[in-house]
């Protein structure tokens, strides 16, 4: 996977079209978990962006506000859906929050362990 194919996937799971209506975002609001596969696919996603950007000064607009989606929006989505009694599956806030951590690791420039 190169960088560009890697921010889309992370554009495209962070911001619902008509041409990605499966996104993790759009799932959670609709009290789905995400389909198996996607959460290692951002975060496979999020290790690329993230050593392509790693002697960048700047990120561009549109990657962060997906990075922000991913990592505050989910986290809240996470907590709306488990007071309105959604049982999310074992270990998907744990995805969450390594989800969280990439993010924040291209934020910093200093990957920090995900796993």
């Amino acid at each position: 996977m190169n960088y560009d194919t890697a921010r889309k996937i992370l554009l495209d799971q962070a911001i619902a079209t008509e041409e990605h209506p499966d996104t993790l975002l759009l799932r959670m609001q609709q009290g789905k978990p995400a389909v198996p596969g996607q959460i290692t696919s951002i975060l496979l996603a999020l290790k690329v962006v993230f050593e392509g950007l790693k002697e960048a000064n700047t990120i561009d607009r549109q990657l962060a506000h997906a990075l922000y989606l991913l990592t505050i929006k989910t986290q809240q989505l996470f907590t709306i859906g488990r007071k309105n009694g959604i049982d999310w599956p074992p270990l998907f806030k744990e995805d969450l929050l390594r989800i969280g951590t990439a993010c924040e690791s291209i934020f910093s420039g200093v990957w920090q362990n995900v796993n």
